[in-house]
Protein backbone atom coordinates (compact mmCIF):
# COMPACT_ATOMS: atom_id res chain seq x y z
CA UNK A 1 0.00 0.00 0.00
CA UNK A 2 1.10 3.57 -0.69
CA UNK A 3 1.86 5.89 2.09
CA UNK A 4 0.76 9.19 2.42
CA UNK A 5 4.24 11.19 3.20
CA UNK A 6 2.98 13.92 3.28
CA UNK A 7 0.04 15.64 5.56
CA UNK A 8 -1.32 19.06 5.98
CA UNK A 9 -3.41 19.15 9.51
CA UNK A 10 -5.75 22.86 8.94
CA UNK A 11 -7.90 22.82 12.13
CA UNK A 12 -9.30 25.58 15.02
CA UNK A 13 -7.63 24.37 18.07
CA UNK A 14 -4.44 22.13 19.06
CA UNK A 15 -3.73 21.72 22.73
CA UNK A 16 -1.73 23.11 24.58
CA UNK A 17 -2.75 26.47 22.68
CA UNK A 18 -6.40 25.75 23.37
CA UNK A 19 -7.45 23.45 25.73
CA UNK A 20 -10.49 21.15 27.25
CA UNK A 21 -11.74 20.60 23.97
CA UNK A 22 -12.53 17.26 22.04
CA UNK A 23 -10.85 19.25 18.83
CA UNK A 24 -8.15 20.69 21.29
CA UNK A 25 -6.84 17.07 21.87
CA UNK A 26 -7.34 15.45 17.97
CA UNK A 27 -5.61 18.44 17.11
CA UNK A 28 -2.69 17.68 18.62
CA UNK A 29 -2.91 13.72 18.63
CA UNK A 30 -3.32 12.98 14.99
CA UNK A 31 -0.22 15.07 14.15
CA UNK A 32 1.47 13.38 16.53
CA UNK A 33 0.81 9.95 15.65
CA UNK A 34 1.75 10.98 11.99
CA UNK A 35 5.11 12.19 13.43
CA UNK A 36 5.54 9.19 15.25
CA UNK A 37 5.24 7.19 12.07
CA UNK A 38 7.82 9.08 10.16
CA UNK A 39 5.32 11.48 8.29
CA UNK A 40 6.25 14.83 7.28
CA UNK A 41 3.14 17.31 8.54
CA UNK A 42 2.76 21.10 8.65
CA UNK A 43 0.26 22.11 11.08
CA UNK A 44 -2.16 25.46 11.01
CA UNK A 45 -4.33 27.02 13.35
CA UNK A 46 -6.05 30.90 13.98
CA UNK A 47 -4.36 32.95 16.59
CA UNK A 48 -6.85 33.77 18.53
CA UNK A 49 -6.97 36.30 20.76
CA UNK A 50 -6.13 34.26 24.35
CA UNK A 51 -3.25 32.75 23.37
CA UNK A 52 -0.62 34.44 25.26
CA UNK A 53 2.21 35.07 22.41
CA UNK A 54 5.02 35.53 24.54
CA UNK A 55 4.05 32.60 27.01
CA UNK A 56 3.62 30.32 23.83
CA UNK A 57 6.73 32.16 22.23
CA UNK A 58 5.31 32.77 19.05
CA UNK A 59 7.05 34.94 16.55
CA UNK A 60 6.05 35.97 13.26
CA UNK A 61 7.65 34.80 10.12
CA UNK A 62 8.38 37.66 7.94
CA UNK A 63 9.18 36.27 4.91
CA UNK A 64 5.64 34.57 4.96
CA UNK A 65 3.96 37.55 6.30
CA UNK A 66 2.49 40.72 4.13
CA UNK A 67 -0.33 39.86 1.84
CA UNK A 68 -3.19 41.25 1.41
CA UNK A 69 -6.68 39.27 0.92
CA UNK A 70 -9.28 41.41 -0.19
CA UNK A 71 -12.84 40.25 1.65
CA UNK A 72 -15.52 42.37 1.48
CA UNK A 73 -13.81 44.60 -0.44
CA UNK A 74 -11.12 45.50 2.60
CA UNK A 75 -7.57 44.60 1.89
CA UNK A 76 -6.97 42.40 5.53
CA UNK A 77 -3.29 41.76 6.16
CA UNK A 78 -2.08 38.52 6.13
CA UNK A 79 0.22 38.02 9.23
CA UNK A 80 1.67 34.44 9.67
CA UNK A 81 3.59 33.51 13.37
CA UNK A 82 5.33 30.02 14.19
CA UNK A 83 6.19 28.20 17.55
CA UNK A 84 7.12 24.65 18.28
CA UNK A 85 5.15 22.46 21.39
CA UNK A 86 7.38 21.89 24.09
CA UNK A 87 8.77 18.32 24.78
CA UNK A 88 7.45 17.87 20.97
CA UNK A 89 8.56 17.94 17.59
CA UNK A 90 5.96 19.26 16.25
CA UNK A 91 5.79 23.01 14.94
CA UNK A 92 2.89 24.90 14.18
CA UNK A 93 1.82 27.85 12.01
CA UNK A 94 -0.84 30.64 13.03
CA UNK A 95 -2.69 32.67 10.47
CA UNK A 96 -3.40 36.05 12.29
CA UNK A 97 -5.32 39.26 11.73
CA UNK A 98 -6.29 42.18 13.20
CA UNK A 99 -9.26 42.59 12.69
CA UNK A 100 -10.45 38.67 12.39
CA UNK A 101 -8.02 37.37 15.41
CA UNK A 102 -6.59 40.12 17.56
CA UNK A 103 -8.27 40.21 20.77
CA UNK A 104 -11.35 38.01 19.58
CA UNK A 105 -12.16 35.24 20.99
CA UNK A 106 -12.95 31.76 18.51
CA UNK A 107 -16.74 32.41 17.82
CA UNK A 108 -18.48 34.53 20.19
CA UNK A 109 -17.17 36.97 22.63
CA UNK A 110 -17.31 37.62 26.25
CA UNK A 111 -20.87 37.40 26.90
CA UNK A 112 -21.73 34.76 24.37
CA UNK A 113 -22.55 36.99 21.55
CA UNK A 114 -21.40 35.08 18.19
CA UNK A 115 -19.62 37.22 15.78
CA UNK A 116 -21.50 38.83 13.01
CA UNK A 117 -18.21 37.77 10.47
CA UNK A 118 -17.76 34.09 11.65
CA UNK A 119 -17.72 33.04 7.93
CA UNK A 120 -15.63 35.70 6.74
CA UNK A 121 -12.97 34.87 9.33
CA UNK A 122 -13.24 31.32 8.19
CA UNK A 123 -12.49 32.48 4.56
CA UNK A 124 -9.96 34.41 5.65
CA UNK A 125 -8.92 31.81 7.22
CA UNK A 126 -8.97 28.95 4.20
CA UNK A 127 -7.10 31.40 1.81
CA UNK A 128 -4.24 32.73 4.67
CA UNK A 129 -3.55 28.75 5.00
CA UNK A 130 -3.12 27.86 1.16
CA UNK A 131 -1.89 31.16 0.05
CA UNK A 132 1.12 29.91 3.16
CA UNK A 133 1.48 26.44 2.11
CA UNK A 134 1.82 27.78 -1.63
CA UNK A 135 4.45 30.32 -0.65
CA UNK A 136 6.17 27.40 1.29
CA UNK A 137 6.16 25.11 -1.70
CA UNK A 138 4.97 22.23 0.08
CA UNK A 139 2.94 19.46 -1.47
CA UNK A 140 0.99 17.71 1.05
CA UNK A 141 -0.10 13.94 -0.28
CA UNK A 142 -3.48 14.34 2.17
CA UNK A 143 -4.90 17.39 3.73
CA UNK A 144 -7.28 16.82 7.31
CA UNK A 145 -9.67 19.92 8.01
CA UNK A 146 -10.54 19.88 11.50
CA UNK A 147 -14.13 21.88 12.58
CA UNK A 148 -16.32 25.05 11.38
CA UNK A 149 -13.19 27.52 10.66
CA UNK A 150 -12.38 24.67 8.04
CA UNK A 151 -15.28 24.64 6.68
CA UNK A 152 -14.33 26.26 3.20
CA UNK A 153 -11.20 25.06 2.60
CA UNK A 154 -12.48 22.18 1.00
CA UNK A 155 -14.12 24.29 -1.58
CA UNK A 156 -11.55 26.66 -2.28
CA UNK A 157 -8.91 23.48 -2.95
CA UNK A 158 -11.42 22.14 -5.80
CA UNK A 159 -12.51 24.78 -7.06
CA UNK A 160 -9.96 27.88 -6.34
CA UNK A 161 -6.94 25.96 -5.71
CA UNK A 162 -7.14 22.61 -7.60
CA UNK A 163 -4.48 23.12 -10.58
CA UNK A 164 -2.37 24.78 -7.89
CA UNK A 165 0.58 22.05 -8.43
CA UNK A 166 0.82 22.20 -4.39
CA UNK A 167 -2.59 21.03 -4.17
CA UNK A 168 -3.26 18.64 -7.80
CA UNK A 169 -2.68 15.43 -6.47
CA UNK A 170 -4.15 15.83 -2.14
CA UNK A 171 -7.48 14.08 -0.76
CA UNK A 172 -9.51 15.68 1.58
CA UNK A 173 -10.23 14.46 5.03
CA UNK A 174 -12.73 16.96 6.76
CA UNK A 175 -14.26 16.21 10.45
CA UNK A 176 -16.92 18.22 11.58
CA UNK A 177 -16.66 19.14 15.48
CA UNK A 178 -16.95 22.05 17.47
CA UNK A 179 -19.37 24.63 18.87
CA UNK A 180 -22.90 24.82 17.75
CA UNK A 181 -22.85 27.99 15.97
CA UNK A 182 -26.56 29.33 15.99
CA UNK A 183 -26.25 32.02 14.35
CA UNK A 184 -26.34 32.12 10.37
CA UNK A 185 -23.92 33.63 8.37
CA UNK A 186 -23.59 37.19 7.57
CA UNK A 187 -26.05 38.44 4.19
CA UNK A 188 -22.87 39.22 2.14
CA UNK A 189 -21.09 35.78 2.79
CA UNK A 190 -21.79 34.35 -0.52
CA UNK A 191 -20.60 37.18 -2.25
CA UNK A 192 -17.60 37.24 0.19
CA UNK A 193 -17.03 33.36 -1.12
CA UNK A 194 -16.88 34.48 -4.43
CA UNK A 195 -13.31 33.71 -5.71
CA UNK A 196 -11.41 32.44 -8.74
CA UNK A 197 -13.31 29.27 -9.63
CA UNK A 198 -15.79 29.83 -6.85
CA UNK A 199 -19.06 31.33 -8.66
CA UNK A 200 -22.50 32.22 -7.82
CA UNK A 201 -23.07 29.34 -10.28
CA UNK A 202 -21.17 26.98 -7.64
CA UNK A 203 -23.33 28.37 -4.82
CA UNK A 204 -26.70 28.04 -6.02
CA UNK A 205 -27.46 25.41 -3.77
CA UNK A 206 -27.04 26.67 -0.18
CA UNK A 207 -29.78 28.21 1.45
CA UNK A 208 -30.25 31.95 1.92
CA UNK A 209 -29.99 31.53 5.22
CA UNK A 210 -26.41 29.80 5.94
CA UNK A 211 -25.78 27.80 8.99
CA UNK A 212 -23.13 25.76 10.44
CA UNK A 213 -24.60 22.56 8.70
CA UNK A 214 -24.81 24.08 5.38
CA UNK A 215 -20.70 24.44 5.67
CA UNK A 216 -20.68 21.37 7.05
CA UNK A 217 -22.42 19.67 3.94
CA UNK A 218 -20.50 21.92 1.79
CA UNK A 219 -17.15 20.82 2.82
CA UNK A 220 -17.92 17.59 2.63
CA UNK A 221 -19.74 17.64 -1.16
CA UNK A 222 -15.80 18.67 -1.58
CA UNK A 223 -13.84 16.17 0.36
CA UNK A 224 -12.77 13.04 -0.76
CA UNK A 225 -13.38 11.10 3.01
CA UNK A 226 -15.23 12.04 6.31
CA UNK A 227 -13.39 11.65 9.67
CA UNK A 228 -15.68 11.77 12.45
CA UNK A 229 -15.25 12.41 16.21
CA UNK A 230 -16.24 10.45 19.54
CA UNK A 231 -18.37 13.58 20.29
CA UNK A 232 -19.60 14.11 17.08
CA UNK A 233 -20.82 11.69 15.07
CA UNK A 234 -23.51 13.60 12.58
CA UNK A 235 -25.42 10.99 11.37
CA UNK A 236 -26.38 13.11 8.44
CA UNK A 237 -23.29 14.10 7.41
CA UNK A 238 -22.82 10.03 7.07
CA UNK A 239 -25.65 9.16 5.57
CA UNK A 240 -24.67 11.74 2.17
CA UNK A 241 -21.12 10.12 2.70
CA UNK A 242 -22.19 6.89 2.25
CA UNK A 243 -24.48 7.98 -0.46
CA UNK A 244 -21.64 9.29 -2.53
CA UNK A 245 -19.41 6.59 -1.56
CA UNK A 246 -16.95 8.40 0.39
CA UNK A 247 -14.76 6.67 3.19
CA UNK A 248 -15.83 7.64 6.74
CA UNK A 249 -13.71 6.98 9.65
CA UNK A 250 -15.54 6.53 12.56
CA UNK A 251 -12.58 7.41 15.25
CA UNK A 252 -15.01 6.27 18.44
CA UNK A 253 -14.00 2.71 16.72
CA UNK A 254 -10.43 3.44 16.98
CA UNK A 255 -9.82 1.16 21.10
CA UNK A 256 -11.48 -1.98 18.65
CA UNK A 257 -8.64 -1.52 16.06
CA UNK A 258 -5.20 -4.15 16.52
CA UNK A 259 -3.19 -0.64 14.13
CA UNK A 260 -1.38 1.73 17.16
CA UNK A 261 -1.89 4.36 14.33
CA UNK A 262 -5.32 3.92 13.17
CA UNK A 263 -6.01 7.81 11.71
CA UNK A 264 -2.52 7.50 10.06
CA UNK A 265 -3.69 3.83 8.61
CA UNK A 266 -6.28 5.85 7.51
CA UNK A 267 -5.00 8.30 5.56
CA UNK A 268 -3.01 5.68 3.88
CA UNK A 269 -5.73 3.63 2.13
CA UNK A 270 -7.63 6.33 1.00
CA UNK A 271 -4.27 8.10 -0.47
CA UNK A 272 -3.44 4.53 -1.75
CA UNK A 273 -7.16 4.47 -3.74
CA UNK A 274 -5.79 7.85 -4.97
CA UNK A 275 -2.95 6.52 -6.45
CA UNK A 276 -4.36 3.42 -8.03
CA UNK A 277 -7.40 5.32 -9.68
CA UNK A 278 -4.95 7.94 -11.20
CA UNK A 279 -2.76 5.26 -13.05
CA UNK A 280 -5.87 3.45 -14.20
CA UNK A 281 -7.06 6.56 -15.75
Amino acid sequence: MTHAKKILFITQEINPYQEGTELSVIGRAIPQQALDCGREIRNFMPKWGDINERRSQLHEVIRLSGMNLIIDDTDHLLIIKVASIPSSRMQVYFIDNDDYFQKRNEWADDNGIEYGDNGERAIFYARGVLETVKKLRWVPDIIHCQGWMSCIVPLYLKLAYGEEPSFRDSKIVFTPCGPELKRPMSDQFCANLLFKGVTNDTLETLPNKIYLNDLYKMALQYSDALMLTAGCQMPELVAEAEAAGKPIFFSADAENTDSEAPYIDFFDKLWSIGKENKETD
